[in-house]
């Protein structure tokens, strides 16, 4: 069965699709790509349901409805939860909807098991949407700056996605804000990403940990107080200290194991320069030291959760070794 990206390209369309997953981005890139080229960007063809209390009969008799004057027309129904819930008339009126119909779904989350998810199965498309890992993002990342006419080093490109992560609606945001930074400029240096890029929480959480495992304890008490200041809570701190821990653990394990930078990337899904990072913090710790912060990690994790700590209380224990 064809895919939504085949059918953008040859004009012919299916009668239902699913786009669904973390990737908001992609999921309104689509969403606007099928609006334009199957309902010609006619808005009086277009019908949009959003939220959970959409009434069922609504989008039944929208599906039903002939296009005005055109050749199809679209119907979307945005995160309706149904693909997580039961339904009894709209998986029964799918097979039977006019063929001049396009029914587009877009959740955050299905339950294959669903008996929507099933018809749309058998008589559409399904498009999982994942943030974009590795080569796929840098890629993606160097294109949208060579449209406005910048270049960047693959050295500041990894540098850059590193601080801002792989979700594409905080990639653009950022790429925009350098876009305009730089100006007339037509190159993106590093001086530039490190001047105007928004450090994510969860790349501070890493300095943290970086400054902790290299027994800088007057750093990593800055980092946590960069991150309080931000109005991160000490317990999605604590959590993403326990997946660093966690991540130099396995990479640790990996590299004793004798594996290589690119086996150890594909096998826990990173790009090669943050697998290199973590190799070279990972490599002078031992694995014991590691499954013992990990732990630590854990239990003041577990102590939160029972009220017996606090959640701040308990990073500062973490960082101070107590």
């Amino acid at each position: 069965m064809s895919t939504l990206v085949e059918d953008l390209k040859s004009g012919t369309f299916q009668r239902v699709y699913l786009l669904y997953g973390e990737e908001a981005y992609l999921k309104r890139y689509y969403r606007n790509k099928l609006t334009s080229a199957a309902a010609g960007g006619d808005s009086m063809n277009v019908t949009v349901f959003s939220g959970k209390d959409i009434p069922e009969d609504d989008v039944i008799s929208a599906a039903d409805t002939l296009p005005f004057f055109a050749e199809r027309r679209l119907v979307v129904v945005d995160e309706s939860g149904w693909f997580k819930a039961s339904l009894k008339k709209l998986p029964d009126f799918l097979p039977s909807m006019p063929e001049s119909t396009v029914l587009l779904f877009i959740e955050s989350a299905v339950d294959k098991r669903n008996r929507l998810y099933k018809a749309v199965q058998t008589l559409g498309s399904i498009l999982e949407l994942k943030h974009p890992e590795g080569r796929e993002l840098s890629v993606w990342a160097a294109a949208y700056l060579a449209r406005a006419g910048k270049k960047i080093t693959p050295s500041t490109m990894d540098h850059f996605l590193d601080m801002v992560g792989n979700d594409m609606e905080n990639v653009e945001n950022e790429l925009e804000k350098l876009i305009s930074y730089v100006g007339d400029s037509d190159v993106v240096d590093r001086r530039a990403v490190d001047t105007i890029t928004t450090v994510l929480p969860e790349d501070r959480v890493f300095q943290m940990v970086d400054a902790v495992t290299d027994h800088r304890e007057r750093d990593a008490l800055r980092y946590y107080g960069d991150l309080l200041a931000l109005k991160v809570s000490p317990t999605l701190i604590l959590y993403l200290t326990a997946k660093r821990y966690q991540q130099l653990l396995n990479v640790k394990n990996l590299m004793d194991a004798g594996r290589k930078k690119t086996e150890i990337a594909q096998e826990l899904k990173l790009r090669e320069y943050a697998a290199g990072k973590l190799m070279s913090q990972a490599r002078p710790l031992k694995s014991a030291a590691l499954f013992g912060m990990l732990r630590r990690c854990v239990e003041y994790e577990e102590r939160v959760k029972t009220g017996d700590l606090n959640d701040r209380m308990a990073v500062e224990l973490l960082l101070c070794g107590s």
